[in-house]
């Protein structure tokens, strides 16, 4: 599958444990051709964790992409007016992120990123990364599977046991999900068996 001259924002939020997974969905992504507009939360932009550090995040993104990373409300804001992406993948998308995107709440630079890219009748790719989605945010993923141009990445209870409300996507998908929602359509099945 080609991505050859699609525009693909593609947006990190603090979801940190699964960032090794997305980074390498990045690259396929770059390796398929796509032209890729990274965009960075706040929080990832400026968070050290055990996972890594903020700058070696940045590094490790820009190499990958080739472009500076949108990380503030003000550098996301143009993607609507000037419609220069074709899609939005954000991955991971923490629970945070998708409450806010449910809600109409743009007050980071994912979530303006995110609605800017709906205004303009684009994809918004989804990959959720959360421990609350089977608990408070059920509803607001319930709100984002039912919406026009919000596509999901297929997802499972990633600890049943230990955390029974926690969903994370499988990250291996996000390239083939993004293609399906290009075309109008989204990947199935949704909710996958653990691995």
């Amino acid at each position: 599958m080609e991505l050859g001259g699609k525009r693909i924002g593609f947006a990190l939020t603090g979801s940190f444990c699964t960032f090794s997974k997305v980074m390498t969905e990045l690259e396929k992504l770059r390796d398929r051709g796509a032209d890729i507009y990274p965009v960075m939360s706040e929080t990832v932009w400026s968070t050290s964790t055990r996972f890594g550090t903020s700058d070696e995040f940045k590094q490790r993104v820009r190499a990958i992409c080739g472009k500076d990373i949108i990380h503030d409300i003000k550098g996301a804001e143009p993607i609507g007016p000037k419609h220069f992406l074709d899609a939005l993948v954000v991955a991971p998308c923490t629970g945070n992120t998708i409450a806010k995107i449910a809600l109409g709440i743009t007050d980071t630079c994912v979530t303006m990123a995110a609605k800017a890219n709906l205004r303009n009748q684009c994809p918004l790719v989804i990959a959720v990364s959360t421990n609350d989605a089977l608990g408070a945010n059920a509803k607001n993923i319930g709100v984002l599977l039912g919406a026009g141009n919000i596509y999901m990445v297929p997802f499972a209870q990633d600890d049943p046991v230990a955390k029974p409300d926690s969903l994370v996507a499988d990250m291996s998908l996000v390239c083939d999900t993004l293609q399906e929602a290009l075309d109008g359509r989204q990947i199935q099945p949704v909710v996958r068996q653990r691995n």
